[in-house]
């Protein structure tokens, strides 16, 4: 992939880090593909050969890229990158558009890890945990439509960073902090392609239910219900299947 297509990179070493590692999160290059060369970089950026060296590192410390002496600089393979490193986090925040593949991966955590994390909130919740969720699930109710999308990408991240919270256990409790701009992003990415949110403020609202009526095995399922028609509006499954493929489960 060429230079070409990156805006013009202004600041230091830490914002060509930033644009850099956006370019890579937005598949601009792909795993296994050759890296551009220092010298390359310096001469698009018109930077000094130091600033690229910092801002390389920065990128093979959150697992982006490898280095190797005389076989120069690839791109790691998405399960090499570490997602939860802040670098990451703050990248992430600031990107439209994720490369589909980690899209994937983000979700299929997400499937894996939130209806589990439903469940313990309903056995955990307390009433400010569940006024939360509520309060959460109300701004998402009033800022369904097109003219508010951004204010309701915030409400219904604040829905399931209360239900995290709600567990009330420790890890969960971090989990949900540090996935907070891979969340947002997945969010943005599969409401850009939904023609309506009723049916998604349904499903939220049974999960509601469930946590508030303390039954951790209603909150399962229909966590898992809400994730499944985020994959549906992903396009990672059918409108008729009516279980994620195997690998993803």
């Amino acid at each position: 992939m060429s230079l070409d297509h990156l805006p013009r990179h202004q600041g230091g070493a830490d914002a060509l880090a930033r644009l850099l590692g956006q370019a890579l999160l937005a598949g601009s290059w792909q795993p296994g593909e050759v890296f551009p060369r220092e010298l390359d970089l310096c001469q698009h950026f018109d930077v000094s050969r130091n600033q690229v060296r910092n801002a390389l590192a920065s990128l093979t410390a959150t697992g982006l890229i490898e280095r190797t002496a005389g076989r120069g600089t690839r791109v790691c393979q998405i399960s090499d990158w570490h997602l939860l490193d802040p670098l990451m986090s703050e990248w992430l925040a600031g990107l439209e558009a994720p490369d589909p593949k980690l899209v994937r991966e983000i979700f299929a955590f997400r499937y894996s890890a939130e209806p589990v994390v439903a469940s313990l909130a309903a056995n955990a919740a307390v009433a400010a945990d569940i006024a939360a969720i509520e309060q959460a699930f109300d701004g998402m109710r009033d800022t369904a439509s097109a003219q508010q999308a951004a204010r309701h990408v915030e409400y219904d991240l604040a829905f399931h960073e209360a239900i995290y919270r709600a567990s009330h256990n420790m890890v969960w409790r971090q989990m949900g902090h540090l996935l907070r701009p891979s969340i947002m992003a997945l969010i943005q990415h599969s409401q850009h392609s939904v023609a309506t949110l009723d049916d998604s403020l349904v499903r939220h609202g049974r999960v509601l239910a469930a946590i508030r009526e303390g039954q951790p095995q209603t909150a399962e399922r229909t966590a898992r219900e809400v994730l499944k028609r985020t994959a549906i509006d992903l396009g990672i499954v059918a409108e008729e299947a009516d279980t994620l493929p195997s690998n993803e489960c």
